[in-house]
């Protein structure tokens, strides 16, 4: 029989596990693009090619990566970094990505429109990365004991996953 799995730890074994990638891209681009809709923001062609980009995977990826995925996809028109650092920080302050401070890249949100604080556990063998729901209210409460006010909170566990464990046994 297998173990139930709570809720919170079922988004955050989606990156680790088999499943329907297609799907979990859909239903992540539909949240995000209803988190839009719902703030009254208009999600541009740009800004959409750049999430969409994210969403192939649940690897993070570099921004001058983004740049050259759109420039192939763009043709004979290039595309400056700027743009798609606008594009970045948009979807971040609205909480559809994540920037992976550790490999200076970026990865879709797993719950979109959240601003929380982030936590990601981050495979070091196939690059993978999942994203756990919540803060870590023990630190949270620790710093809110010694007067420290919080505004941002990313905490970033590097290991290894099932998957590659078992390919190294």
């Amino acid at each position: 029989m297998r173990k139930k799995i709570p809720e919170k730890s079922r988004q955050a074994e989606i990156a680790f596990r088999k499943h329907d990638h297609r799907r979990c891209q859909r239903q992540l681009l539909s949240a995000a693009t209803r988190v839009c809709a719902e703030r009254k923001l208009r999600l541009t062609s740009r800004q959409l090619q750049v999430l969409e980009i994210l969403l192939a995977s649940h690897h993070p990826v570099g921004a001058y990566d983004i740049l050259a995925e759109l420039n192939r996809s763009a043709g004979h028109d290039q595309i400056a970094p700027p743009i798609v650092y606008r594009a970045l920080e948009f979807l971040m302050t609205e909480g559809l990505i994540h920037r992976i401070e550790s490999r200076n890249a970026f990865i879709s949100c797993v719950h979109p429109g959240h601003c929380c604080g982030a936590r990601f556990l981050i495979c070091r063998d196939c690059d993978q990365v999942a994203e756990l729901e919540g803060r870590d209210r023990g630190l949270l409460a620790a710093a809110d004991s010694l007067g420290f006010a919080v505004d941002h909170s990313m905490v970033e566990i590097t290991g290894i996953c099932a998957e590659c464990q078992k390919h190294a046994e």
